[in-house]
């Protein structure tokens, strides 16, 4: 879910006139509380289970595991927090107030108390109407919570807080979009998503398509390493800089309690997932993981990266610059997933020079009745055409026709959408993390992920990459200069050819047609 000028605009118009009356700011920060991943949990059980997990491995390589289900990613968190002993560190975008978010958090607050070690990191722009929660968990002994880039107005809903801090214009426009979560330093969870009910498969309206991986071995804390870099960042502040904290009390404990109460149970696993993996917690009581070998490293841009005015600055070393470079050495086949998908200029040039060396290029992004943001689809649109006449195999995820592949989760009335984000190199080099293929990715949002050379690992996802059967259209032209058309492929080998766009209205259309026309396209 990218944060968008358009939902700016909209969100900062509901509240124009509060900005009259004057803009808040921060307070002045404390002094520095630096802390650091704990390197003394080798006799921890899942450290002896990532070292199982590893046996047969070649020296230095990583373990991992992919998740593309939503309710194993999900549990495979809960699994982890039961079973942490010294630490658990957590850093997110989105953590909401639904039954996920209200499970997650209580299994880390039964962790704190249990003697672990809690840090939740958490971005601040969807925190509206959490400080008092977030207060009574940092409160609790081993709870440490900190927030991102923190906008100066604590209460009221997001448009009043955006329109009381239009002074500070780049400060919320910029966000933290990682999502990591590592427990005993030796295991970890990375990849797209966040802590909210739709990532996990549990939304009556819509469910995103996501790839989470589950990694141990030499990775994980180089992961550690890149949360501890945000955790004491100069762009962080603890929670009780920002608001009261309340006395740890029975008072407290008791609304906690209440607060957290009544979250629905989680989604039920199958006895093995798309790929034919049993639920985490099954494999962790066996002693050990199932894990697909891999020469891996984590990347992760610099805390910093949000408050740099220069584009050329905040792009150098980036997520996004290395996976390109990485998609550049490409010699046979590239396949781009990503939810929100703007080459730009430079990109699609780049895209036509892959084809020119007959590199074989597949893109999958949303369609317009399956995206979440229309303004980032029109931004991707305007360069569709280009890329199918350039030799480029574009794919749109249907919202419904998504739901059909029975593989990918249960979505019972709910539409999908896509939002993983995966890069793969000729079928051995793989990309998967939190970062889009667009121009906020670039330069404007910071991102993690991990790059891995593993063959076996590229072929198993795809085995996921079945495009025409996961519900998606495929792209072709339909004449020298007369757009694009539609084909919806059926299981039995069909197809279906459509001239209208899915999802086009001819107000939004405009609407969007006359927004991009006003907003530069780095800030879709």
């Amino acid at each position: 879910m990218p944060l968008t000028l358009q939902r700016l605009l909209r969100a900062a118009a509901l509240s124009a006139a509060v900005v009259l009356a004057g803009c808040a700011s921060l307070p002045p920060p404390q002094a520095e509380r630096f802390s650091a991943a704990r390197t003394d949990v080798a006799d921890t059980r899942l450290a002896q289970i990532a070292l199982a997990s590893g046996q047969g491995m070649p020296t230095g390589f990583s373990g991992f595991q992919l998740m593309p289900e939503g309710p194993t990613a999900f549990n495979a968190r809960l699994a982890l927090a039961r079973a942490a002993q010294k630490t658990l560190d957590a850093q997110y975008y989105i953590l909401q107030d639904d039954a996920s978010g209200k499970q997650f958090l209580g299994a880390l607050l039964d962790a704190a108390r249990r003697g672990v070690r809690v840090r939740l990191l958490v971005d601040d722009f969807y925190t509206a109407g959490k400080d008092a929660l977030f207060a009574a968990l940092a409160s609790q002994p081993n709870f440490e919570l900190r927030l991102f880039n923190p906008l100066a107005v604590r209460s009221g809903p997001l448009g009043l807080r955006l329109a009381l801090s239009l002074a500070d214009f780049r400060r919320f426009n910029r966000r933290m979009h990682n999502k990591l979560f590592v427990a005993d330093n030796s295991l970890a969870i990375t990849g797209g998503r966040n802590i909210a009910d739709e990532y996990f498969m549990r939304s009556d309206v819509a469910n995103f398509i996501d790839l989470d991986v589950l990694v141990s071995g030499p990775v994980v804390p180089e992961l550690s390493d890149t949360f501890d870099d945000f955790w004491n960042s100069a762009q962080t502040r603890p929670i009780d800089n920002l608001m009261r904290v309340p006395a740890d009390s029975e008072v407290t404990r008791s609304w906690l309690q209440a607060r957290l109460a009544g979250a629905a149970p989680a989604t039920t696993e199958r006895d093995t997932d798309v790929l034919g993996h049993a639920p985490i917690e099954r494999q962790l009581q066996a002693g050990r993981l199932v894990q697909i070998p891999g020469d891996g490293r984590a990347i992760a841009d610099t805390p910093k990266k949000v408050a740099m005015d220069d584009p050329e600055a905040s792009f150098a070393d980036s997520v996004t610059q290395r996976t390109i470079a990485m998609l550049s050495g490409a010699t046979s086949e590239v396949v781009m997933v990503s939810p929100y998908f703007i080459p730009g200029e430079d990109g699609v040039k780049l895209l036509q020079m892959a084809v020119d060396n007959k590199v074989q290029v597949i893109v999958l992004t949303n369609s317009l009745d399956a995206t979440d943001e229309s303004l980032v689809y029109a931004g991707y649109a305007k360069y569709r055409y280009r890329m199918l006449k350039a030799g480029v195999r574009v794919f749109e995820l249907g919202a419904k026709l998504a739901p059909r592949q029975a593989g990918l989760g249960d979505f019972r009335s709910s539409s999908g959408r896509l939002h993983a984000k995966v890069a793969l190199v000729d079928r051995r080099r793989i990309f998967l993390g939190s970062m889009n293929l667009d121009g906020r990715s670039a330069r404007l949002n910071t991102e993690i992920g991990i790059l891995v050379d593993s063959p076996a690992l590229a072929e198993q996802f795809g085995k996921l990459m079945t495009l025409r059967s996961m519900g998606a259209y495929e792209l072709r032209l339909r004449g020298e200069g007369e757009g694009v058309e539609w084909i919806e492929h059926d299981a039995d080998g069909s197809q279906k050819l459509i001239t209208d766009e899915p999802g086009a209205s001819w107000l939004g259309s405009f609407k969007d047609w006359l927004l991009l026309k006003l907003l530069p396209e780095d800030l879709l």
